[in-house]
């Protein structure tokens, strides 16, 4: 554990643990010190001249008042090493995180990183406070004892030493015992956990159903409880049997120092009070390794904690190219490129060009890899083969800051911070000015929602930007691209499931968004299709058509019959039932 927490930590902030590692072990082995001198201060009060015992009582005070010393240096040194772990951890997993590919952040992912800062970092921070001193003592303490018994009886000693790895052997046995069971605990009470925020968050489904209180089973909670229950009991199953086999093992290796010493004794070959003494260090032996096995849950914990966390670190980062290279102009540019997730193929061959200042439409089913396309513009993700340019350059050869500033992406679903209006629009560049971001607003149409709320612009928009409406969200963070003034734009399903007012003022903001600049619009309306300067089919990883939409109609291809399929589909209409 202790190198795992070293690595984790890292080679250039790891002295703190290191010091503190160290004023342990100091304390350990005084302590063991401490102990041993316990044999010649019996032994003279056992013995016939118990005035000799003053020499060794005043080397017992020393030696305390260092361990003292010791003790109270390594307790400070622990708490701030553990405050100093806390700050490291956060700021290299940032680090981390600020530098893996954008497309890493999937939902699950993200779930999982939240729980990584804040649970398990936690968990990590009791490392140098509360379990190293124990675990270092469990180790050091004993190991001093033995070494200090050879020094008064070699034969109690070596049989001390032979039992050392028969405890060492049953502590792995008795670990590994629960560890796969607590890791599968570990997994249910995040199941658990999350299935509660979904119960509390589907509250308002669950009481239009009648299932507001019974609604546990539906959302799989009760299922979640009973896994948890389970794996609570399956833990107890298997650890039960390894914590007594260790509390009996160490028992038992008092018991051969106890056996081996009476030997002695009555042989002739050891003297009762030199054989008491040991005995009490030998009982100061096996005391420290006794209590490494309450320690096994916690541990474990810290160990998977510290797991969790180097798996994060190991990540491969999105590689920063060294020289970087400007890019020349707007235009993008794909090469028969491929790519897909987990081995999974999406994109096979893909070839296309969207020329500076015009206007491309990426239609197709779902599931053809649309949404990919405008992923690996902005670099999200590197392509499997092939390559994709911007402004002549291979993304890979451009520095990633200076990608992002050419590139405004508007998603379907849009995701606001928890601040203000007036913040969450500044995002899109944090050094403008108050009237800067208000003039984006106005142009997304944003005042009019601030006009009409309690506190304006500096409306508070709630957690993920709850307190506003779908629609109301999109013209923020169109608001928050304006600001941005990239030159190319992306848009991904921006005005799909809105009313027809969000609708409207959406594409009264994407208007001034997106004049002049190089724009891939993945879309269905059939308005904003049809004015794209190049229209792109997408089936399958494939552009099976491109061309204008006066093009591609005429060809009367798979483009004309999506097109009269969704022409149809606009004149759908609910009507009543007859009579």
């Amino acid at each position: 554990m202790i190198r795992k927490l070293l690595d984790v930590v890292g080679p250039e902030h790891n002295r703190p643990i290191r010091r503190m590692i160290t004023a342990l072990v100091v304390c350990a082995v005084l302590q063991g010190v401490a102990f041993a001198l316990l044999v010649p201060i019996l032994q003279a009060l056992l013995g016939s001249d118990p005035d000799s015992v003053w020499p060794w009582v005043w080397a017992l005070l020393g030696v305390s008042a260092l361990y003292c010393a010791a003790y109270y240096d390594s307790l400070r040194t622990g708490f701030d090493a553990g405050a100093t772990l806390s700050r490291m951890l956060h700021n290299r997993i940032g680090d981390q995180v600020a530098s893996l590919p954008l497309g890493w952040f999937g939902p699950e992912r993200v779930g999982r990183l939240g729980q990584l800062a804040t649970k398990s970092v936690m968990d990590v921070m009791g490392v140098p406070a509360h379990l190293l001193r124990p675990l270092v003592t469990s180790f050091v303490t004993p190991a001093t004892v033995v070494v200090i018994m050879y020094v008064f009886d070699w034969r109690l000693a070596l049989a001390a030493t032979l039992t050392a790895p028969l405890i060492l052997l049953v502590y792995r046995w008795s670990a590994g015992l629960t560890r796969t069971a607590d890791e599968a605990r570990t997994a249910a009470q995040a199941e658990t956990g999350g299935k509660v925020v979904e119960f509390a968050q589907l509250q308002p489904v669950l009481r239009v159903f009648g299932r507001g209180e019974q609604g546990s089973g539906g959302t799989g909670l009760d299922a979640a409880l009973r896994n948890q229950a389970e794996a609570s009991r399956r833990v107890l199953r298997t650890g039960v049997p390894g914590l007594v086999s260790f509390a009996l093992v160490v028992q038992a290796a008092f018991t051969v120092i106890l056996v081996t010493g009476v030997y002695l004794a009555l042989d002739g070959g050891l003297d009762v009070a030199k054989l008491l003494a040991v005995l009490v260090l030998a009982a100061r032996f096996t005391e420290p390794i006794a209590e490494a096995a309450v320690l096994g849950s916690t541990l474990r914990t810290a160990q998977a904690a510290l797991d969790r966390i180097a798996e994060l670190l190991a990540e491969p980062r999105l590689p920063e190219p060294s020289p970087a290279r400007e890019p020349h102009g707007h235009d993008v540019e794909f090469e028969d490129v491929r790519f897909g997730y987990d081995g999974t193929p999406v994109l096979s061959g893909v070839s296309l060009r969207l020329a500076e200042g015009t206007m491309t439409a990426l239609v197709g089913p779902s599931g053809s890899g649309k949404t990919t396309v405008g992923k690996l513009i902005p670099r999200f993700w590197d392509v499997d083969g092939g390559v994709v340019r911007v402004g002549g350059v291979d993304v890979r050869e451009i520095d990633p800051e200076v990608l992002m500033s050419k590139v405004s992406v508007v998603f379907q679903d849009v995701y606001l911070f928890e601040g203000t209006i007036l913040e969450n629009i500044r995002l899109g560049r944090p050094g403008a000015s108050d009237e800067e971001v208000r003039a984006a607003g106005r142009l997304a149409r944003v005042e009019e929602i601030a006009q009409r709320l309690p506190y304006g612009w500096d409306q508070k928009v709630g957690e993920g930007g709850a307190l506003l409406s779908g629609g109301e969200r999109q013209r923020v963070s169109i608001a928050r691209a304006i600001l941005k003034d990239a030159p190319i734009v992306l848009l991904d399903e921006a005005t799909a499931s809105l009313d027809p007012e969000n609708e409207r003022a959406v594409q009264d903001a994407l208007t001034h968004l997106t004049a002049g600049r190089t724009l891939l619009v993945i879309a269905h309306r059939l308005q904003t299709v049809a004015a794209a300067d190049q229209i792109l089919l997408l089936d399958e990883g494939r552009i099976v058509e491109r061309g204008a939409h006066h093009e591609l109609m005429a060809a009367d291809g798979r483009y004309a019959s999506f097109w009269a399929q969704r022409s149809r589909a606009r004149r759908w209409r609910l009507a009543a039932r007859p009579a």
